[in-house]
């Protein structure tokens, strides 16, 4: 069994929605630890107990606490240490709020180059149509297209080496980026931007692509696929 670290729980992002969002796919494969409270509890040497992080929370303590996560000196595990972590091999999967951390302060800027993207907006909760961009494992067993009711979320793609393999779009929100992959050092890096609400993480086909992923991250540098 893989056990898998869960980050989750922010001001816009309570952790209920991921909690239950994964119940489908905890069982005999995936062992999911939750943390809230990131910021008091994470450490480099716990992080790298876990062969995967989910990171499904954006830059505050908890859902009833909009203080940054990030905090310089006061924060044991940030951006920099992420990236030690994955190049190290471990494997990061970065789902919808994992990719909202906005301003230059206190290492949020090396958190966005670490996923390799910037949160621009998103306009009101919209019907988004999510398509298959490329042949990926991630992909596999999933539809060419399918419809969700989610926050379309708009970035800045920072990263160069980003392998894209799903994209987006809505009416008022226009054409996007919603997946893509990153090798870096021995491990390796995905993000996906949907994932807003439980119904989104209910979808059937985001739930072949959230498997997937989680498998891609875990197989590691020097997979075939």
């Amino acid at each position: 069994m893989q056990r898998i670290l869960v980050l989750c729980d922010d001001i816009w992002h309570p952790a209920e929605v991921v909690e239950k969002g994964l119940l489908p796919l905890a069982g005999d494969r995936y062992q999911f630890e939750f943390v809230k409270a990131a910021k008091d509890i994470l450490t480099v040497e716990m992080i790298a107990e876990f062969p995967l992080i989910l990171c499904c929370k954006g830059n505050g303590v908890t859902s009833g606490n909009p203080a940054p996560w990030f905090e310089n000196t006061v924060t044991e595990v940030m951006g920099g240490e992420f990236r030690d972590y994955v190049e190290r091999g471990g494997a990061f999967l970065s789902i919808h709020a994992g990719n909202v951390f906005t301003g230059d302060k206190d290492g949020v800027q090396e958190y966005n180059e670490f996923v390799g993207n910037r949160f621009l907006s998103h306009p009101l909760r919209c019907e988004v149509t999510l398509k298959k961009a490329k042949e990926h494992p991630i992909m596999r067993g999933v539809a060419e297209e399918f419809r969700v009711r989610d926050e379309h979320y708009q970035m800045e793609i920072l990263a160069r080496d980003a392998d894209i393999f799903l994209t987006s779009h809505s009416a008022t929100g226009g054409n996007q980026i919603a997946g893509y992959t990153r090798q870096m050092g021995k491990g390796r890096l995905c993000v996906l931007t949907p994932g807003h609400t439980l119904s989104v993480w209910h979808n059937q086909e985001f739930q072949k692509i959230l498997q997937n992923a989680m498998q891609w991250c875990l197989n590691g540098a020097g997979d075939s696929e």
